[in-house]
């Protein structure tokens, strides 16, 4: 999956692709990488980010996803947490909904359920603008899957099948170094009912925090984490270095499967 955001404010890429030619050049170029899915995201989810009212999401993300939708046959996936982007953007040809707040929004598991997407639960302690703030588990991994289990739980009585669902354990949000790397060594613990598992581990804090890098000098980091989910059962690894990743991961699929 490569990450794709139209936003000014993102921690890693904001501001670089705000305009739609941009976007709709980069998205397509990471198709013709590797990237199986394009996730367009109009509000940043960093620590510290601030809401973006709805008009102006829409704004942001509907034009990219319908013009990449005639530009690639890659997936294409609206990262938000708003029931009526959600909607647009299912219309304009995305396939799939990465929410952060795993539907919890009012509505939102409605819009999913009738957009006939597929839907990535992602786990999160608090909110962006808070999440970072001291967060506290008695157990993280326990917790969190948990939490997920809830959240399967309340689609499916929403009418979204599992077959729909992907789980996101929310590498970075409301999670400590020791957090995240807990839940990266347990990941095969998350899979509730079996469902994929996906991983964002791509140029996060955690990598700055342990190779003391800032963002765009996490390149070897991230593709690191990205083996190691995939060793550890990831299906779908976030990234934004999408070519590196991919070479990567062929490495990966050699040692795994020696007859491919």
């Amino acid at each position: 999956m490569g990450v794709l955001n139209v936003t000014p404010d993102s921690f890693s890429d904001g501001g670089k692709f705000v305009r739609p030619d941009d976007a709709v050049e980069r998205g397509a170029r990471m198709a013709e990488e590797g990237a199986a899915i394009i996730d367009v995201g109009g509000e940043s989810t960093r620590p510290g980010a601030q809401p973006v009212d709805l008009d102006e999401e829409l704004s942001r993300v509907i034009p990219v996803i319908a013009r990449l939708r005639s530009r690639t046959q890659a997936i294409l996936s609206v990262d938000t947490s708003k029931p009526d982007v959600m909607t647009a953007a299912a219309s304009a040809g995305a396939a799939m909904i990465n929410d952060v707040r795993a539907l919890r929004e009012p509505g939102a598991l409605e819009a999913a359920a009738t957009s006939g997407c597929a839907v990535c639960l992602m786990h999160m302690l608090g909110e962006p603008r808070t999440m970072q703030a001291a967060p506290s588990y008695q157990d993280v991994v326990a917790e969190v899957r948990q939490f997920l289990e809830q959240r399967v739980g309340a689609c499916v009585a929403a009418g979204i099948p599992t077959r729909r669902l992907v789980l996101d354990p929310g590498f970075g949000f409301g999670k400590t170094l020791a957090h995240n790397l807990e839940l990266l060594r347990h990941l095969r613990e998350l899979a509730v009912d079996g469902l994929p598992i996906l991983a964002g581990l791509s140029r996060k804090s955690m990598v700055g925090t342990i190779t003391g890098r800032p963002a765009d000098e996490r390149l070897h980091g991230s593709v690191a984490l990205a083996v190691i989910a995939a060793l550890n059962g990831a299906r779908i690894l976030r990234v934004h270095d999408v070519a590196a990743t991919v070479d990567a991961l062929k490495m990966v699929s050699a040692v795994q499967n020696p007859s491919a």
